[in-house]
């Protein structure tokens, strides 16, 4: 329905789903603000930070697939509230003293309640939005982990010079734990498909179908590759600024923001193109394919020049640049997978989506911590480390732009569902 309007009220759930994801990435954000007098103050080495690091990814993906498939049946409204209170609640044991397992067992809590948190956030705001108005609502919330970033890191490098690493996750809890009281009596479900008690089954199509579609790895693959540096840049970017580049703790803080704010510009930028597109009638395969994986090739071509600038801030600004051009990616997969899956099943499909991709989070970290430990220099080992997620970015960018066929895959499940 191309003049479907938008409801009433939508533009109110889409700012309190902005702030969910504010908060998502900040509580992501903390551990590399506070990595340095982490390290030193339980005598880590760079793998067992960089493990740190991939245990969260590990239950972020286990947990993401789980709680895509409980959307399509519980009331997303619900599982944000839940969600929301379990971030806040597994911040509060770091304000006590702790040691490696204590912070291994609460960034795993973490990534149990954080998995699956934008695939829901997305699949409920999709309930206030028809199809044709998605891309711009979908930038704006992925603009959550920017935000989250740009406001959270000055503050809480502010909080870990003057008062403590151990304050700042505190800091996180009451925050978190505030929201979640705001969302109890403001979070409402869209009315934009049909309650999840009253789904038409016939409707259905066969996850198989659904997730073996070129769009659907190709977006994965994609993801993956642009994924890879993001978690980079929640573990490794403020250690390599200091250790590697030799920026204070407070210098080093506050320009963690730089590659968020080049991401913010590309994400609304992105969007605007992609959704002017559609509304023009462009095919969604360059409509939202190709302007998503375009840049984050691009990316990845800035990145491979980090060994050879001569350092300091050439280096920023061409990681700045270089990660930031990933970011419309997380705009244009989601309403591309949304062309083709019926809404009853959007959750699962969407969350499993995001379980994979985020599966690059998981080897990222480690890597670096290896490459970090074991290179001729420290410098050396954090070039290499960026070396590889530059190469990722660009192969994944390339075959995911190679697979995505919308157009095709939407024909081929309006044919399955026919047949059903």
């Amino acid at each position: 329905m191309p003049n479907q309007p938008t409801p009433k009220g939508a533009w109110i759930q889409m700012a309190m789903l902005f702030i969910y994801m504010v908060i998502n990435f900040a509580d992501k954000l903390v551990l590399q603000i506070a990595a340095v007098p982490i390290m030193t103050e339980l005598h880590l080495s760079p793998e067992e930070y960089g493990a740190i690091g991939s245990y969260f990814f590990l239950c972020l993906a286990v947990a993401g697939v789980l709680i895509g498939f409980l959307a399509n049946r519980v009331s997303t409204t619900l599982l944000i509230l839940l969600m929301g209170l379990s971030w806040a609640v597994v911040q509060f044991p770091m304000v006590l003293t702790v040691g490696f397992g204590t912070i291994v067992i609460c960034r795993m809590l973490l990534g149990l309640g954080e998995g699956g948190a934008a695939a829901v956030a997305t699949h409920a705001l999709y309930k206030w939005y028809p199809d044709h108005k998605r891309a711009m609502p979908t930038a704006w919330l992925s603009q959550g982990s920017a935000v989250g970033v740009i406001i959270a890191a000055p503050g809480l490098t502010w909080i870990v010079v003057n008062i403590s690493w151990h304050a700042a996750f505190g800091t996180l809890g009451l925050v978190g734990l505030l929201w979640s009281i705001a969302w109890y009596f403001i979070g409402k479900e869209g009315p934009l498909v049909e309650p999840v008690v009253e789904v038409n089954r016939s409707d259905r199509v066969r996850y198989s179908a659904l997730m073996g579609s070129r769009t659907f790895i190709g977006c994965v693959i994609a993801c993956f590759g642009a994924y890879w540096s993001l978690s980079l840049g929640l573990t490794w970017f403020v250690p390599f600024l200091i250790k590697g580049l030799g920026f204070s703790q407070s210098i080093a803080g506050s320009l963690s923001v730089l590659p968020w704010l080049a991401g913010a510009i590309t994400v609304i930028s992105g969007g605007l193109i992609s959704q002017t597109l559609v509304a023009r009638g462009v095919p969604t395969k360059l409509a939202r394919g190709v302007v998503g994986t375009l840049p984050m090739i691009i990316g990845g071509c800035f990145s491979l020049m980090l060994p050879f600038v001569g350092g300091g801030w050439a280096e920023v600004i061409l990681l700045m640049v270089g990660t930031g051009l990933t970011g419309p990616i997380y705009v244009v997969c989601a309403p591309m997978l949304g062309e083709f899956t019926p809404d009853s099943q959007r959750g699962g499909v969407i969350a499993t989506f995001g379980a994979l991709y985020v599966l690059s989070g998981i080897l990222a970290p480690s890597v670096m911590g290896y490459l970090v430990q074991h290179g001729d220099t420290m410098l050396d080992g954090y070039h290499s480390g960026f070396r590889v997620a530059a190469i990722v970015q660009i192969v994944c960018g390339a075959l995911g732009m190679w697979l995505m066929a919308p157009a095709i895959d939407k024909a081929r499940v309006r044919a399955l569902r026919t047949a059903g």
